[in-house]
């Protein structure tokens, strides 16, 4: 029976520059281990591990295809980080044009003082 996914799985599995490389590579089709390892710098077993890290976080699965394994993006669990991460960018956009409002302000006050 497989463990029921917490949300930090998924934000730990994108932390890793190799496992975002890899759900591009699969965001356009599906791929088979073999293939996915070929644009690495690292063994075959350690894509595989980085595939099942991706597979537990729910962000990737997989079928078999005669003795070869399939990958698959499931980029579902990609949608609701973004939900949540869509929070921040309002903030920060607020936040930056607030900033850039600031900046205008002590131009035309710097003009006036030149």
């Amino acid at each position: 029976m497989a463990r029921p996914l917490a949300h930090d799985d998924v934000f730990q599995a994108v932390a890793s520059p190799a496992r975002r490389t890899l759900l591009d590579k699969l965001s356009s089709r599906e791929q088979t281990v073999h293939s996915l390892a070929e644009s690495f710098d690292m063994t075959l077993p350690a894509v595989s591990q980085q595939l099942a890290i991706l597979r537990r976080a729910g962000l990737v699965s997989a079928r078999r295809a005669g003795r070869w394994r399939v990958y698959r993006l499931n980029a579902e669990p990609l949608r609701e980080m973004a939900r949540w991460l869509d929070n921040y960018q309002r903030f920060w956009t607020a936040r930056m044009k607030a900033l850039g409002e600031d900046l205008k302000r002590y131009e035309k006050q710097d003009e006036r003082w030149r």
